[in-house]
Parts: C-alpha cells; structure tokens; sequence
C-alpha cells in the first residue's frame, strides 16, 4: 500500500494532534501529583533522582496508555473538525475520493497506535511498574496487604491448604490445616495444627502442635507432635497479595498467574481476568473511537469545533463510564470478563457504524 500526499496529510494531523495533546496533559498531570505528594517525599527523604528517573519517568508511559482511546478520540474530533470547518473535507470528496478512501489514513493511524498501546500495556508498562510501585511502596504508601481470613487454595493437584489468617510480620499461619484428596472424592489426609511458621533460611514450614488423620479404604490412622518440618508448594507470598501485582506482569505472566490460581482455587480471578481482557480491549477501542470521531466530526455545523467537541467527550466519557459500569459486574458479580469488557467496543463499533452510514459522502 502505497501513501499518496493526502494519506500523509491526514496522518501527521492525526498523530501530531493525539501527541500534543497527550504530552500536554501529561505534564499537567505530573505538576499536580508532585503538588499533592511533595509531603511525602520531604517527609520519607526520597531522593531526586528516584523522584525522576524511578517515579514519574516510569509514571508517563502508564498514565499515557490509560487515556490513550479518550485522547484518540479528541484528536480526531478536534482536527477533523478543523478539516471540515475549512471545507477541506468537501473539497477532497468533491475531488473524486470516496469517503471510504479518504477513512484509510485514519485507520492506519489508529491501527498504530493500537499496536502500539498493545505493545505498551503488555511488555513496556509491567517493567516501568516494578520501579514506581516499588518507589511508592517504599516512600509514598506501602500497599503489600495480607489476605482475607479463611485463606483455602490448592497448592498442588489433589492437596489443599487452608490458615484462619496469616500474619505477615512473623510469616505464621494461624489453625493451619493440610488435606489430600484422592480422585477430588475421597479424603486420604488431614492435618490440622495451632499454626505454622515458615523458616526463611531453611526454606520449610515448622508446624507447631499437629494433630494428622491418615484415611486408607475403611483403616484411619491417627498420629500428633508438638513439632513438624515440612516442605510445601507454598510460599510465604501466597497468603499475601499485592493490590498493584498483575500490573507488574507481562502478557505471559498474566497468563501463566491466572492458570496458577485457577489451580490453587482462587475466588478473587476476575480482577486479573478483567485486566487480561482490557490489555487487548482497551486498543481495539482505538479504532473503534476512531470510526465514531471522524464519522461524527466530517459533517461541517453551524456549532463548528466546539459542537464537535462537545458530542465528542460526552460520548467518551459514556464510554469510560460503561466500561466501568461493566467491569464492575465482573468483578462484584458473575459477568464473565470477556463480555463485561468488550460490550462497550461492540455497542459503540455499532453506533461508530451508524454514524459512518450516515455521515456526508
């Protein structure tokens, strides 16, 4: 495919506008968070040069994606307004160029910055968000935080681990108790003990005051101790959860935790079940933003620019909104993840369809 001169026309406009306007509310952003955590730093002694290079350096690349479909969509409103203000849609129509042809610079830079906000979200972001989480746990909030009580997973097929609660300052499990069970039916062991503390530098767990029930076909043996050592599938960062984690893993990480949780029997998936399906949904609304803008902003008003823009964040912000209503579904009730989170790109890729039909060719 080759780009005529009204390909690279539109593109600049399209891209030269979406950056502009990303960067500059970026640095908006940024005045404001150090205006609101300066206290922080002065207080915990961060050092510059962590502010900067660890924080918000770190910090731009995330906020960028996160708003990257609204401002999409405000760029192509805005600059396609423009075009049409000037007359310079109906000037490249009137040429001879249909209105299909005159869409294809614009998907072409949305199908970029898709790509590109793809590549961000699964490969650059995670990385960037090691060092800022790290930097805000350690000078602005610390937000490593023990799970809820009654913690029950599977650690291995068929083995089972249950702790009424876990204290993460002495790394103890408290009431905790091991089951086997053969063939998901038949319970063959069961250990229940006061607590159990994990040794560090031997790397085994010490159970203090056991009681353990062997189960063979009718024959039950029965054995106690005040002390055991064992060595578990089990880790001391299972009974904790980091509220940022999934936002420090790659694609494939994502993918390997959410296989590993299913089989320990985790409850609380969907959280990563719904930012696995945002890191390819939240792209794609790109270009369905895309669709919507241009075929909204083309028609020349009397309202102008501002009319165009005003329609424009109304229907972003009822996007974001019913992204948000969604995904509130999965999270707090039983929506699947996939339908919660592509029901907004389907609805408004409908009306993005509607629009583009009805809109002047």
């Amino acid at each position: 495919m080759i780009l005529k001169r009204l390909d690279t026309y539109i593109i600049k406009k399209f891209l030269g506008t979406f950056f502009y306007a990303i960067g500059l509310i970026i640095i908006i952003v940024i005045i404001f968070d150090i205006s609101e955590k300066i206290d922080d730093f002065i207080e915990k002694n961060a050092p510059l040069y962590d502010i900067i290079f660890k924080y918000y350096l770190n910090f731009i690349p995330f906020f960028a994606n996160l708003f990257s479909p609204l401002f999409t969509f405000i760029a192509v409103i805005y600059f396609t307004s423009h075009m049409a203000a000037k007359t310079e849609i109906v000037a490249i129509l009137s040429s001879g160029i249909s209105f299909r042809r005159l869409l294809r610079p614009y998907f072409i830079s949305a199908i970029f910055l898709a790509i590109f906000s793809f590549f961000l979200s699964n490969f650059i972001i995670p990385i960037a968000n090691e060092s800022r989480l790290e930097f805000e746990m350690m000078y602005i909030k610390n937000s490593r935080q023990s799970k809820d009580m009654d913690i029950h997973m599977q650690i291995k097929p068929g083995i089972f681990v249950y702790a009424e609660h876990y204290n993460v300052d002495a790394n103890m499990a408290y009431h905790f108790s091991i089951e086997k069970i053969k063939d998901n039916r038949d319970l063959v062991y069961k250990l229940t003990s006061d607590n159990a503390q994990y040794d560090s530098i031997r790397r085994l767990w010490k159970i203090n005051n056991y009681f353990v029930r062997t189960i063979n076909g009718m024959k039950e043996t029965i054995k106690s101790g005040r002390q055991l050592d064992t060595v578990l599938n089990l880790k001391p960062s299972d009974f904790m959860e980091n509220v940022h984690n999934m936002e420090t893993m790659n694609w494939f990480r994502l993918n390997e935790f959410i296989a590993e949780e299913k089989m320990k029997g985790t409850d609380n998936l969907s959280f990563y079940e719904v930012e696995k399906q945002k890191r390819i949904a939240f792209p794609f609304a790109t270009v369905v933003l895309t669709l919507i803008g241009v075929s909204l902003s083309s028609r020349k008003v009397r309202g102008g620019i501002g009319l165009h823009l005003g329609i424009g964040l109304t229907l972003s912000f009822a996007f974001i909104l019913f992204m948000q209503i969604t995904t509130t579904f999965a999270t707090a009730g039983s929506l699947p993840a996939i339908v919660a989170v592509w029901i907004p790109n389907i609805i408004f890729g409908a009306l993005g369809l509607y629009l583009l039909r009805i809109a002047p060719k």
